[in-house]
């Protein structure tokens, strides 16, 4: 059994299942609703643990009542916590989301890490003691930076999930063995993939992924470029399903190739769509 640590945002979910988004000054009625944890990192470490192994989520929750709805809900799926923020009585960030029925397209509200950042007194070095991978996604970025030294000094390989570019990412890119970027990932003067590529490959990654929906992923390995095709299927929901890419991602990594784990999480995250919400795949799969 490996050990996986997801550094990064946790939120509370409130998931809608709507036949449309709201305009402006509308009310809709759902004919669905689901709560969950939610964050990029969060829903990647319950994927991870789900997939047989140990998963640790770092973040900031603290003492508010919302923070332990959110810890309910990791416990449910045997998500150890590291709470870096256990004096914060502010509530964790809570995201409002709108499935659309029939696409199973999302809109989502929320706010980020951006008021909840920790430095890097919070950060204890054993934190990466007997874990065999890192992931972050680039909301704590100050501990991201520490933990991202840990990890280069105990040779733990590091993951980045880049849905979209933060400032101070730079200062950890030297330090990524794997990232694994959404269509919306640009850092500075970056357009387009290729630009994306060069950047990345630049600061010293090796291998770099670029995930587009339903479009073939697009990789570069070593210097090798290439592309792989994902299952098609007719979503339900896609809310989450990069995040659950990533956290099967870091489960077959560890015992695959960099292309075969890229197909493998694919597979996954596409069966996460064929289901309402982050957690149902799982419980009918």
């Amino acid at each position: 059994m490996k050990t996986g640590l997801f550094l990064g945002l946790g939120t509370l979910d409130l998931i809608y299942l709507a036949q449309k988004p709201p305009g402006e000054n509308q009310k809709v009625v759902a004919s669905d609703c689901t709560i969950a944890a939610g964050g990029p990192a969060a829903n990647a470490a319950v994927t991870f643990s789900y997939l047989g192994n140990r998963a640790i989520w770092a973040g900031v929750l603290g003492t508010h009542a919302i923070a332990q709805l959110i810890k309910n809900d990791l416990a449910e799926y045997n998500v150890r916590i590291i709470d870096l923020g256990l004096r914060r009585s502010d509530s964790p960030p809570v995201s409002s989301i709108i499935v659309t029925q029939g696409t199973g397209e999302r809109s989502v509200i929320s706010i980020n890490a951006t008021k909840s950042q920790v430095d890097t007194q919070t950060i204890n070095p054993d934190i990466l003691t007997s874990v065999n991978i890192v992931l972050i996604d680039g909301h704590q970025i100050l501990a991201s930076t520490q933990i991202a030294k840990i990890a280069k000094s105990q040779n733990t390989p590091m993951v980045l999930d880049g849905g979209s570019w933060k400032p101070g990412l730079d200062e950890i890119l030297p330090f990524i063995e794997w990232a694994i970027c959404s269509d919306n990932f640009h850092p500075p003067n970056c357009y387009n993939p290729e630009e994306v590529f060069a950047y990345l490959s630049a600061a010293g990654i090796p291998n770099i992924a670029i995930t587009r929906g339903e479009k073939p992923i697009s990789y570069l390995s070593n210097g090798n470029y290439g592309s792989i095709e994902i299952p098609q299927i007719e979503a339900t929901d896609t809310l989450g399903a990069g995040d659950i890419f990533h956290g099967s991602f870091c489960h077959y990594i560890l015992q695959k190739n960099f292309t075969d784990s890229l197909s493998a999480a694919a597979k996954i995250a596409a069966d996460s769509c064929k289901e309402f919400g982050t957690r149902s795949w799982m419980k009918n799969s």
